[in-house]
């Protein structure tokens, strides 16, 4: 195993993952008309749950983060914004939710935009990143609120073709399970909702088509932002419903490439462990009881020990002569 770096989201082991390649991705995704999607070249894993969720927030942001149904663990988007920018670079993170991304651009000197739907979060992302500034952020980051499958009619128009990576998650809507406590009829989950159900224009309430068109129109108003070759990074989970696999992986890798971006690397950031070679699971309470309930049944289901991790480019620029143009701090050069 190749040696691991240190953990960008601050925790004191090597969690921030390994960049060994892998043997290439063989599986195949079909666009909304049925022709193949650009594969994805090669697939790595990243060691992203060393510490737990909370451990890794622990400090680093405000206490209402944690309310959050669908936090991004500190550590998947740390390695993202380790991995595919330089200091200074502009990050992006269309749905950024309590700020996870942004965050962790501006702690490793990068400066990072987001947009956020619903105004509870918007202001926990600049809660927290009031809170990172505090304990010595460099970069500079802002929350802009409002629909981000209208991106580019939110942020300016300067910051066309400036965005070095975008890091974004896709909502899960119903399928968010939240926290849990004991109640009366066993347990009552709590803080499962993005708002309070009152606002259906959250992506969030959409079926699964819906999903996709609206995360198509997010990539596309993403990719005009990027700068030729920018970087975009997705993590998504399939999920079951009815006891069948969504596989929105692959539903996503579609949309990107709908959205005009080229499909380069499937990564697996894990959600476990990893101790003496084997790997330590951290499910939550609705996954050990589907599980349990699958197998008492004979179907063996096994816990979920991973995110999918999709990562694409904008296909960069060339000039007349067909030669790829290359955006550098001295200006653009041919390669």
């Amino acid at each position: 195993m190749a040696e691991q770096p240190t953990n960008p989201a601050g925790a004191d082991e090597p969690a921030a993952g390994y960049r060994g390649q892998h043997p290439a991705y063989e599986g195949r995704h079909l666009d909304n008309a049925g022709r193949h999607a650009v594969e994805p070249e090669g697939l790595s894993v990243w060691a992203t749950a060393q510490k737990t969720g909370p451990v890794q927030r622990r400090g680093r942001y405000v206490p209402e983060s944690v309310k959050h149904p669908a936090r991004m663990l500190p550590a998947i988007a740390a390695h993202a914004v380790h991995a595919y920018t330089q200091p200074g670079d502009l990050v992006l993170d269309p749905m950024c939710g309590i700020g996870t991304t942004l965050v962790e651009a501006i702690h490793a000197g990068r400066d990072a935009i987001g947009v956020e739907y619903e105004p509870r979060w918007s202001n926990t992302a600049d809660s927290n990143i009031t809170h990172a500034h505090t304990q010595g952020a460099s970069g500079r980051a802002s929350v802009v609120r409002g629909d981000a499958t209208r991106i580019s009619a939110l942020l300016p128009a300067a910051l066309a073709g400036q965005v070095a990576l975008v890091v974004t998650s896709p909502p899960y809507g119903p399928t968010v399970h939240g926290l849990v406590r004991p109640g009366t009829d066993g347990v009552a989950k709590f803080d499962n909702a993005y708002n309070d159900g009152t606002d259906r224009g959250n992506l969030a309430y959409r079926d699964l088509t819906g999903l996709a068109n609206g995360f198509e129109q997010i990539l596309r108003g993403c990719a005009s932002l990027l700068r030729p070759g920018g970087t975009v990074v997705v993590t998504a989970r399939p999920w079951r419903k009815h006891g069948q696999l969504i596989d929105l992986p692959s539903v996503v890798i579609a949309a990107g490439t709908r959205a005009g971006l080229v499909p380069t690397e499937r990564c697996v950031a894990l959600l476990a462990a990893v101790r003496d070679d084997q790997l330590v699971a951290r499910p939550s309470f609705f996954q050990l009881q589907a599980v349990r309930k699958a197998r008492s049944g004979g179907t063996p289901l096994h816990l979920i020990t991973h995110e999918d991790v999709l990562i694409f480019r904008r296909p960069p620029a060339v000039d007349h002569l067909g030669s790829e143009i290359l955006n550098t701090p001295e200006g653009p050069v041919v390669a």
